[in-house]
């Protein structure tokens, strides 16, 4: 699959470095002037790949932030004097010394290379998001997309901020912490999140590349991270964190075909099937301090006679029985055809290429061979409680059906305090509390047109993962009820005399589930 040969990546020289920085903010290179520029038509086809309407909105366009988005992300040749202008501070020559820009070959073969346009040679985009300590405004680099350059990814690519990278932010904790891990760091986003709210921060990753362009990342944003390069959990043996995040490179990959999508470095861990996840999650655990935690991004593979959380199961009883608590959440599945199309067009192959049916017949022969019938999606929460508890660890898995409103963070912190909580309770301790349904849940009735008595009734959860659970009349008539004014207990009895049902038998039904949605925050202790 032919690629050009990756440009270096950009350099972190602390004069120019702070005169893109000025030249940046006062261009107005954010992402709320990009979209104001761009409109919501040009800007939800950018963010699917399309540049075209973009391309269109910005023809002629003289702003900077219109400029530099043209360069750096869409690909455009511009006029060195253009640069100059959206760049006054650092000027063309110093985004030239900092790895930005270079002369446009077509263009610059007969010219002084003082004359030539210019073209970018990474991808440098504002990135917007907040979190407790206010609004985030930052500027991330990263190798030229598909988008930029018309061409497949190469081996060495260093990714922006995608879909994958947001979801994993969403899911981290961000309470204040001493020492937080970024493990397989790329171009650093998850690293620079971190900062705002650790003592000191450690990212990692085997490619060079990457770090160097996380080095750019800190040094732009004016943040001070710790970098090592290593394989996995290799450059902090011995050291203990508490915090580990990660999107580590899970993607299944055929070890035996003949093409370089095998090799990707910010996707491939080297491992046959998901051996690498496994990996990484049995020893993960031994890095975390006492309170800490680590989350994760994952793939695993469900065979055909195995229930699908039969491998993070494997991979983490050991760790439980330890007394770690972990949780694993599946938000998806795909069928071996389905993963294989899926990253085989991430390369930038499609099914017009003559690589198409060779690559993906790859993946089918690789699932074939362990019977994979299905490649599960989600997330992992590992942590160690805190110093004195003196429990087995609890190991928790489910499938959730997407994303609610709320912050997940928030919401899986809110989860596992809740589980240290209910396992201090016994069921009459449960029935002497007060708990309250939460407020973002509701719920939904099924009826035949006509008929009175619903066919299904469901308790529906608006934040957190949007969790839908089927409820009977009396569980139904039991959350509706708390709202803290009586106890647990007192509410069963009254819902039992409503329905004329035994209390002792509706107390042993319900009381399990009850505390399901307690731990899934649908009732709140």
């Amino acid at each position: 699959m032919p690629t050009d040969r990756p440009t270096e990546p950009p350099q972190a020289l602390t004069e120019e470095i702070a005169a893109l920085r000025a030249d940046l903010a006062a261009g107005s290179y954010t992402t709320a002037t990009i979209e104001q520029l761009l409109g919501p038509v040009a800007t939800g086809a950018l963010r699917r790949e399309n540049a075209v309407p973009a391309r269109r909105v910005l023809a002629g366009r003289e702003e900077p932030a219109a400029v530099l988005l043209s360069l750096f992300t869409l690909g455009a040749v511009v006029p060195r004097a253009q640069v100059q202008a959206v760049l006054p501070t650092l000027g063309a020559d110093g985004a030239m010394r900092l790895g930005l820009v270079g002369p446009a070959p077509a263009y610059g073969a007969d010219a002084p290379p003082s004359e030539a346009p210019l073209r970018a040679l990474v991808d440098l985009a504002p990135y917007a998001a907040s979190d407790d300590l206010g609004q985030i405004d930052w500027w991330i680099a990263s190798d030229l997309s598909e988008l930029a350059t018309g061409r497949p990814l190469g081996p060495e690519h260093v990714l922006g901020v995608g879909g994958a990278s947001l979801t994993l932010a969403k899911l981290t904790p961000r309470r204040s912490v001493g020492r937080v891990l970024d493990l397989g760091c790329g171009g650093g986003i998850q690293a620079l999140h971190a900062a705002r709210h650790a003592e000191h921060v450690v990212a990692t990753d085997l490619s060079a590349r990457a770090l160097a362009f996380a080095a750019f990342n800190a040094a732009l944003n004016s943040i001070e991270i710790e970098l090592r390069q290593g394989s996995l959990l290799e450059p902090v043996a011995g050291e203990s964190f508490d915090l580990i995040v990660s999107n580590p490179p899970f993607v299944i990959t055929p070890r035996d075909a003949a093409d370089e999508a095998t090799t990707w470095t910010y996707r491939d861990g080297g491992r046959a099937g998901d051996a690498l996840l496994g990996e990484l999650l049995r020893a993960l655990p031994a890095h975390l301090s006492p309170g800490g935690s680590a989350v994760m991004l994952g793939n695993w593979e469900i065979g055909a006679d195995g229930a699908w959380d039969a491998h993070p199961r494997a991979w983490l009883e050991g760790a439980c029985a330890d007394g770690i608590d972990a949780w694993v959440l599946q938000r998806e599945q795909e069928d071996p055809a389905q993963y294989a199309e899926t990253w085989v067009r991430d390369g930038g192959i499609t099914d017009r290429d003559p690589a198409w049916p060779s690559l993906v017949g790859a993946w089918l022969t690789d699932f074939e061979r362990r019977g994979v019938e299905q490649i599960g999606f989600g997330y992992l929460l590992l942590r160690r409680p805190p110093r004195g508890a003196d429990r087995p660890g609890v190991l928790r898995t489910e499938q959730v059906p997407g994303t609610g409103s709320g912050t997940l963070w928030e919401h899986l912190a809110a989860s596992l305090h809740t589980l240290d909580a209910l396992a201090a309770l016994d069921d009459e301790a449960l029935c002497a509390a007060r708990p309250v349904r939460a407020q973002d849940v509701v719920e939904r009735r099924h009826l035949t047109p006509g008929e009175w008595d619903p066919m299904l009734i469901e308790l529906v959860q608006g934040a957190g993962f949007a969790r839908t659970v089927p409820a009977d009349q009396q569980l139904a008539a039991t959350v509706g009820a708390l709202d803290g004014t009586l106890t647990l207990g007192q509410v069963l009895a009254a819902v039992c005399a409503l329905t004329e049902a035994d209390v002792d038998e509706t107390r042993t039904r319900l009381l399990p589930t009850l505390r399901e949605l307690i731990v899934t925050g649908m009732v709140t202790l």
